[in-house]
């Protein structure tokens, strides 16, 4: 949400946020934010999973477009998937970006990957499920390891490589969302990639591809595909970022997507990229995509979206640049964390954070990927010292 925000703020607009978390740096850059958690010295920012509600999120919208005159809204991650929500707001004040009639038909994960397969594009096979004996049918078909994901749901938290029928029977025994479905999915071993677009309804430009960072343990990620950040550019061949490019505006240009998409890849080993989903939204690439390439997102989402004008420029790398998401190892309260080079969604000092929850995020710039990632991590090491273990009260 910073990312966004300070992007929109360059591109001369004035800014206002609803979000979760309500972190000290994005209250800084906004008109006025509220937030679902109200963080206090002393006190826990609380559990993702357990205090998000989108219900909540509209609320806070409703409220604060009492307040302001707002021309339009645009949105990170945790909305692309409550059409409902997403009409509501619409109905009060423009969505600038993909309808909510669009994003259910690019979310739609049986609809997506059939559509994959009926345009001859490399994905993983996948299949949807309810419960252990129909995914135990499926595997039947993949063939261990698969990959057992929600069907709703960001951050890859959830995601599980799952080896074996023993392994298969105790994810579903110990997930209480497997009612609502899940994707039995053929395991792809390679790197993850993304590509970050723009496009009107007729024309799509490629920004950039990028490397994904999924379960790094030493940023405090358990979850072995959950979301850690990513590098920009993807270090790869020529032929493979062409692939990707290719396959990834196929997809946008196919659904018709508008503004700022990203497509999600792996990138096999022989250097084929399998399409793994859509993002029609910003994405978490946003502030490296543009220090890598010196263009505004937000400013090339809305010309691209209200104008139907598209950017048109060629886009040379400067370097590269890493975007790495800590989260806290422990029940910690957290040190002053302005003192640390490139960090963003900054918690107020003070505040609780619980163990395993987005503790913060580090920006950091290198003349190669070795030397941009390096910096970030030297960072990382520094703040996970400095934090304050507590107990439980």
């Amino acid at each position: 949400m910073v990312s966004i925000a300070a992007s929109a703020r360059r591109a001369g607009y004035k800014v206002f946020s609803v979000d979760f978390y309500g972190d000290i740096d994005l209250r800084h850059l906004c008109e006025e934010s509220l937030s679902i958690i109200r963080q206090r010295v002393g006190k826990s920012c609380g559990l993702f999973e357990r205090d998000y509600k989108v219900n909540l999120l509209l609320k806070l919208v409703k409220k604060l477009l009492k307040k302001h005159r707002v021309d339009g809204v645009v949105f990170g991650s945790g909305l692309e998937d409550n059409q409902l929500v997403l009409e509501e707001i619409n109905d009060i004040v423009p969505v600038i970006g993909n309808t909510p009639e669009l994003l259910v038909r690019v979310r739609n994960k049986t609809k997506f990957f059939q559509t994959l397969r009926q345009l001859g594009i490399p994905h993983p096979q996948t299949m949807v499920v309810y419960n252990f004996d129909e995914a135990k049918k499926c595997v039947k078909d993949l063939g261990y390891p698969v990959i057992l994901k929600p069907l709703t749901g960001f951050g890859g938290s959830e995601v599980q490589r799952i080896e074996c029928e023993r392994e298969l029977k105790e994810a579903f025994n110990s997930v209480s969302s497997a009612s609502k479905g899940y994707l039995v999915q053929e395991y792809i071993s390679g790197i993850p990639a993304s590509v970050s677009l723009i496009s009107t309804s007729k024309d799509v430009a490629v920004l950039s591809v990028n490397e994904q960072l999924l379960g790094v343990r030493r940023l405090g990620m358990l979850s072995p595909f959950g979301y850690c950040g990513n590098i920009v550019p993807l270090s790869s061949s020529m032929q493979v970022l062409k692939s990707c490019k290719t396959v990834a505006e196929r997809i946008i240009s196919h659904f018709g997507l508008v503004g700022s998409n990203g497509v999600d890849f792996v990138v096999s080993k022989e250097g084929t990229p399998f399409v793994i989903e859509v993002n029609p939204r910003f994405q978490g690439t946003l502030e490296c995509v543009e220090r890598v390439y010196g263009v505004n997102v937000v400013k090339a989402h809305v010309e691209a979206c209200v104008d139907r004008r598209l950017l048109r420029k060629t886009f040379a790398s400067r370097g590269f640049c890493t975007r790495l998401i800590l989260y806290s190892p422990q029940r910690a309260m957290v040190p002053d964390l302005r003192a640390f080079c490139g960090v963003r969604d900054v918690p107020l000092i003070g505040a609780i954070v619980e163990e395993g929850e987005p503790l913060c995020s580090i920006t950091s710039e290198g003349v190669t990927r070795e030397t941009s990632l390096s910096k970030g991590q030297s960072v990382a090491e520094s703040i996970f010292n400095a934090l304050l273990p507590r107990h439980p009260q």
